[in-house]
């Protein structure tokens, strides 16, 4: 069964009435995994019919608030949910420090986002190498780039065999081209236009310049802040990459 994916938010924190921050969710092997938590990540499930209590698993691709921002809301509506309660366990995986974090966040927040016992599981990946973990129905690899030092990035194989990556917030660096290597869809971070470049950011020729690196077979960019809008992303793009270029708009679905 083909996995499917919809990007949830293609923004920043900028706030915008047409880009959420920047998110997608993908459908594989019966289950729900939901990358990154920013403001808003629980109206947009809603709007495509799918809810909190459907997520198995949370991939979180570091801290800064666009992408965790509604993570402590996301687990109080969990523990207080109407008319029923969570029956599916969640599963967060995000980087080594996250640990902390949440303990940090259970300060301020207390019991209100504790869950049940049984009901939260967080598996911490390694923040200075490769790490691979067997999640039900998929394999995910992760890689550390250079965003900050619990960043990540994604590569989750589907039953079928199917290759998506995900950069997360991210520079150039080796670990985004490797993990990135021939994978059949690449949803990466495109932040500013090429004459505008911002220390751990890309713009769009150099994630062509890692997708063609990596023999990437599809490249989806996101992760638009407002100078993204008046330039031509797309062409930028492709200046570095001849592959199959799509940018990303809030709500688009995609097929593995």
């Amino acid at each position: 069964m083909q996995s499917h994916i919809t990007i949830l938010g293609s923004g920043t924190c900028v706030p915008s009435l047409e880009r959420n921050p920047c998110s997608f969710l993908m459908k594989t092997g019966g289950e729900n995994l939901l990358f990154d938590c920013g403001p808003g990540i629980m109206r947009r499930l809603l709007e495509v019919d799918v809810s909190i209590f459907d997520i198995s698993y949370l991939f979180l691709s570091h801290f800064h608030p666009d992408h965790i921002g509604e993570l402590a809301s996301f687990l109080f509506a969990l523990k207080y949910p109407a008319p029923s309660a969570q029956k599916q366990p969640l599963t967060i995986v995000a980087g080594q420090g996250f640990l902390s974090f949440f303990e940090r966040l259970k300060s301020v927040y207390g019991n209100w986002i504790v869950l049940p016992p049984g009901m939260l599981t967080v598996v911490e990946l390694d923040t200075q190498k490769a790490d691979r973990h067997s999640f039900s129905s998929i394999t995910v690899t992760s890689m550390p780039v250079a965003h900050r030092p619990e960043s990540l990035a994604y590569r989750i194989v589907d039953a079928e065999g199917k290759t998506l990556v995900y950069s997360g917030d991210s520079d150039v660096c080796d670990g985004l081209t490797a993990i990135a290597a021939d994978a059949d869809l690449m949803i990466c971070e495109s932040a500013f236009p090429d004459d505008q470049k911002v220390d751990g950011h890309l713009t769009p020729a150099l994630a062509g310049e890692i997708a063609q690196a990596a023999d990437v077979k599809r490249l989806v960019l996101t992760h638009f802040y407002p100078a993204c809008e008046a330039a031509d992303i797309e062409n930028q793009c492709r200046s570095t990459y001849n592959g199959l270029v799509v940018l990303a708009w809030d709500l688009m679905t995609l097929t593995l």
